[in-house]
């Protein structure tokens, strides 16, 4: 009997599609396929590559309005975004077919008197991809757009409830002029893709999702041999400094809190404000947060979505209950609201304290913990002290010394300053501590699943 799931529109809880899961035997066919077309695409130049990849960026930018609609009805995010989410994508798609080429290409070097090296960045096979829901475009372009420039064959297990979102990315690479197979969006049960994971054709795995997800995939990996990049949950920092701008510091971090509904795992979480600045910024903040408004979400007058699922919804209200009962303060927003829809309010959190969800945890949503620092110094002491480092912010009108700050002192992988940024296709993109390991984007994705092969010709 075939197994099956319904996919469920956020912002009214109706139905959008049904989708069946492969069998057993499918599955196997799908990967053997990948393979297949894999050992063709490795011996394609980097050169004839890059054009199928470009053609799948101009695909993307052709069904934009497509793609865009189809996610904001799977997960809720704000229609304008899923369109922003779809242009990263063909961005991807072209710095990747512009720059692949010199980065992957072949290395000359001399090793010594007579003999010299090459250094080869060659494919290594099917890398799987297990990736969230929060974007659905994007999360799937970063690592197989990477990979397939590489040469590789990519399969996805994409989040249940952006299914569609996966059927229609797979379908855009196909008629974009990859090869059949290369590229196969997978509906599978968790079981199914422990299987995959330990399958003797799949060389490599990348996971986004949370820090547990992370150890477990990672574990299980590991035990096969397969080499793995984690792109995992954070609690990012933006830093107030003593001299910031606070309205325009308030307005950054509204965006920075609220984009995607909140549901960003590089979003603005924790907001540490030096005291001499603190209570301004805090009443701005407070104003600029309650003008949040919630609504449908193709609607040009909503601010905010509603989260992708009812259980995420019921999480994140929980931590924001536990936390107020362990002292901090609700400034704004922090009620379960009635009505249709997954929605929840933008909300603050002041008076956050460690031992609280909203000062040690990830909150995947529109919540906001606000943080009192001393000074400047005391601030970057908080900023860092989290076990996660995926990303942060530092906001400060003395630019030259918030560079170096970021440069020298913050434990992240990422960090922006004056202003709130999600990815950029020619800077890496990853993170350290329980954030995960392995860079994507800046060319650093297309080497992760290479082997780099040395060649030595001793003689001639």
């Amino acid at each position: 009997m075939t197994r099956t799931f319904d996919t469920i529109n956020p912002a009214n809880g109706t139905k959008i599609a049904t989708h069946s899961y492969l069998d057993d035997a499918e599955l196997e066919t799908r990967i053997q396929a990948c393979h297949d077309a894999f050992r063709q695409w490795r011996l394609e130049s980097h050169e004839a590559r890059a054009k199928v990849i470009k053609a799948i960026g101009k695909g993307l930018r052709d069904r934009k309005d497509e793609l865009a609609a189809l996610m904001t009805q799977e997960m809720g995010k704000l229609l304008s975004q899923s369109k922003q989410e779809v242009e990263l994508c063909a961005a991807i798609c072209d710095y990747t077919a512009e720059t692949g080429p010199d980065i992957l290409a072949t290395e000359d070097r001399d090793i010594q008197s007579g003999s010299r090296g090459r250094v080869v960045h060659a494919p290594i096979g099917i890398v799987y991809g297990i990736q969230p829901w929060n974007f659905p475009a994007y999360q799937v372009v970063r690592y197989s757009i990477a990979n397939l420039m590489a040469g590789n064959g990519v399969l996805l297990k994409h989040a249940s409830n952006v299914a569609g979102s996966g059927q229609l990315l797979e379908e855009i690479y196909a008629d974009a002029g990859l090869p059949a197979g290369l590229f196969s969006a997978l509906i599978i049960s968790h079981d199914q893709s422990d299987t995959v994971i330990d399958h003797d054709l799949v060389r490599g795995v990348t996971l986004t999702g949370s820090p547990a997800a992370g150890r477990d995939i990672a574990a299980k990996a590991g035990k096969a041999l397969k080499k793995t990049v984690m792109e995992l949950g954070s609690n990012d920092a933006y830093i107030v400094l003593s001299d910031a701008d606070v309205e325009k510091a308030a307005q950054i971090c509204t965006m920075g809190r609220v984009y995607n509904n909140g549901e960003t795992c590089v979003a603005a979480k924790r907001f540490v404000v030096a005291d001499a600045v603190y209570d301004d910024f805090r009443d701005a903040f407070v104003k600029a947060m309650k003008a949040v408004t919630p609504g449908d979400p193709t609607s040009e007058d909503a601010k905010i979505g509603p989260m992708a699922r009812k259980d995420l919804r019921d999480d994140l209200h929980e931590q924001v209950e536990q936390s107020v009962a362990k002292g901090a303060e609700v400034l704004c927003g922090g009620e379960m609201p009635d009505g249709e829809g997954y929605f929840y309010p933008a909300t603050i959190l002041a008076n956050v304290q460690p031992g609280q969800p909203a000062y040690d945890d990830e909150l995947f949503g529109p919540v906001a913990s606000l943080i009192r620092a001393k000074d400047d110094e005391d601030a970057m002491r908080i900023a860092n002290d989290s076990k996660f480092g995926l990303g942060g912010g530092i906001i400060s009108r003395d630019v030259k010394r918030a560079q170096e700050l970021a440069e020298v002192e913050f434990d992240t992988g990422m960090v922006f300053i004056n202003g709130f940024g999600l990815a950029t296709p020619n800077m890496p993109f990853g993170g350290v501590k329980n954030s995960g390991y392995g860079r994507e984007h800046g060319g650093f994705g297309m080497l992760e699943f290479t082997n780099a092969k040395a060649v030595l010709i001793m003689a001639e």
